[in-house]
């Protein structure tokens, strides 16, 4: 078990590295295991970590586990990689029995949301609810970005200022990217984010999240920062086309709400796992 400087008992940190079809997936857990099961998946060009500011105000009440995607983090990156979006769901969803765990909340970030969402498509035993933050509903809501221009070959020896100025858009304008997140993104795989891009706009293209949920019939809540600069923060309406679905707006945050105000993103998700989070 690995605890970090400060860490108490109930936020001390597990990792471990379970060896899965296609490489090994870096695994964190937090919070009693007897506890609830609460699955949070990263986005894009992100890792595990982009949940650590979340995590001490989910483990009072919930079994916290964060995965590392294949090929991000501190993950396997094999070359040979399948980075599809239901090959990615196979995974979490291989974790997660590995694990031990039988019903699981699952939350996704951004495209994470689309993997939460193919796990909730194969596994419907498993997951229980789940609850997607600003997770764009389909290609059309996608704000598109001019090109960084930056020399691949360069990425790793770029600086603090050009790292934030190549994921701004993954933030409220103003907000002081963390050096941590800055962290995961120089560590990123650039041929990765490539395969898991081209991957994510396949899925959604083939069909909407909204049209896959509605079919599902689970709990659905829908988190959008309402100054995101990467899907238009009005398509969020989209998924109250799934029965059921909360919608909750997050005015003066971005892309990004789990990093720019935990506190304010962990309130309306801790309500729905009240609701619905399995029993242990």
């Amino acid at each position: 078990m690995t605890v970090s400087s400060g860490e108490s008992h109930a936020q001390a940190t597990k990792q471990s590295t379970l060896l899965l079809d296609g490489g090994e997936i870096h695994v964190y857990q937090n919070g009693p295991r007897t506890a609830p099961a609460l699955l949070l998946i990263h986005g894009t060009a992100a890792s595990a970590r982009s949940w650590d500011p979340m995590v001490p105000l989910l483990t009072g009440s919930h079994h916290v586990i964060r995965i590392d995607l294949l090929g991000s983090g501190r993950s396997a990156r094999p070359d040979s990689a399948s980075y599809t979006v239901p090959d990615q769901a196979g995974r979490a969803g291989a974790a997660l029995e590995r694990l031990g765990v039988e019903h699981a909340v699952v939350v996704g970030h951004s495209s994470g949301g689309a993997v939460a969402t193919a796990l909730t498509e194969q596994r419907p035993d498993l997951v229980t609810a789940l609850a997607l933050i600003n997770t764009g509903p389909e290609m059309d809501a996608y704000i598109e970005e001019a090109a960084a221009g930056i020399d691949p070959k360069q990425w790793p020896n770029l600086t603090d200022d050009q790292l934030r100025q190549a994921v701004g858009s993954a933030f409220a304008s103003g907000f002081e990217i963390p050096r941590t997140f800055l962290e995961q993104v120089r560590d990123m795989d650039l041929s990765v984010f490539a395969a898991t891009s081209q991957a994510v706009r396949a899925y959604l293209d083939e069909r909407s999240l909204p049209e896959r949920l509605a079919l599902l019939g689970k709990p659905l809540l829908v988190l959008f920062g309402e100054e995101d600069r990467r899907w238009r923060p009005a398509s969020a309406d989209d998924y109250r086309a799934v029965p059921g679905a909360a919608v909750t707006m997050l005015p003066d945050l971005g892309h990004s709400p789990n990093v720019e105000d935990p506190p304010r993103t962990a309130a309306p998700l801790l309500a729905f796992t009240a609701k619905h989070a399995p029993q242990a």
